[in-house]
């Protein structure tokens, strides 16, 4: 009499499949977690050395007119001017030091001002960009949108405010293979961000909705209205930056201001080359 080991049934089948599926995903789901949590700390201490951006973009270049190298060079927050700072907070984040990764008031503005506009205007804070500059892929959708919420989360918990706006004034974009603003100011300006002025800071800041688009050393009429409107804008910046000591409320005039430039409308915008010769930006 032989021994046979019994074949499994037709209903033991599925449920072996959905348990290594099931296990799968839980390794999976473990393995990104860890990864994720594992990156965001590394970053929290050492300088970030390329992004997904500058890959996508150099990548690019080749299939288009020629390659475009990377000019960039991270330098500490400390060795970063002030006014370059501030401005970059006026423009793109006024409640940056308050609050905890999202501006929910900016999104709910950005969506009335997309109803009404073909231009469309996001609400991302410094903390959301940073966390889709330096963890995630360029292109557009949800799956990469609820990623970002993710990483700026993370960010949120593991790095301070300091730390995240020291990787973001290093990385973004501001011209075409420049990124961060030490490379900027030595490309543009011929100095170290250390010394940029508050009026060359301003127009920096004030690309920052389509650095390839808008230029930093041929400026139209539209960025040069920018970069006034941020320049002329010192009590959004002494505010903000004292919340994040003392915990004040924000005023809605600040708020009002904030909103001026962050939607501002583009339809106005010079379609001519604009000058050349960005004279307010010159000591």
């Amino acid at each position: 009499m032989t021994n046979e080991t019994p074949l499994p049934s037709s209903a033991t089948l599925p449920k072996n499949r959905l348990r290594r599926l099931f296990k799968l995903l839980l390794t999976m789901t473990l393995g990104f977690l860890i990864l994720s949590i594992s990156g965001v700390l590394l970053y929290r201490f050492v300088p970030v050395p390329y992004t997904p951006l500058m890959a996508w973009k150099s990548t690019i270049s080749l299939f288009t007119n020629g390659r475009i190298g990377i000019e960039k060079k991270w330098v500490p927050i400390e060795q970063i001017a002030r006014p370059m700072q501030l401005a970059v907070i006026k423009a793109e984040d006024a409640k940056f030091y308050i609050h905890n990764g999202f501006d929910f008031e900016a999104i709910e503005k950005a969506m009335k001002y997309n109803k009404t506009h073909i231009k469309q205007k996001g609400a991302s804070t410094i903390s959301q960009q940073t966390a889709k500059n330096v963890f995630l892929w360029p292109a557009r959708s949800w799956l990469r949108k609820g990623m970002e919420v993710y990483f700026t989360v993370l960010i949120e918990h593991l790095w301070n405010k300091k730390r995240i706006l020291e990787v973001y004034l290093n990385v973004i974009e501001l011209g075409p293979g420049v990124y961060g603003v030490e490379a900027a100011s030595q490309k543009y300006f011929h100095k170290n961000a250390r010394n940029l002025n508050p009026a060359q800071a301003a127009l920096i800041a004030s690309v920052l909705p389509n650095p390839i688009k808008f230029k930093i050393n041929k400026p139209t009429a539209y960025i040069l209205r920018r970069q006034r409107k941020i320049m002329g804008r010192g009590t959004i910046t002494t505010t903000a930056v004292a919340k994040s000591e003392i915990k004040s409320k924000e005023t809605a005039d600040e708020t009002k201001e904030f909103f001026d430039i962050k939607f501002d409308s583009e339809d106005e915008e010079d379609n001519g080359a604009g000058s050349n010769d960005p004279t307010p930006a010159n000591e």
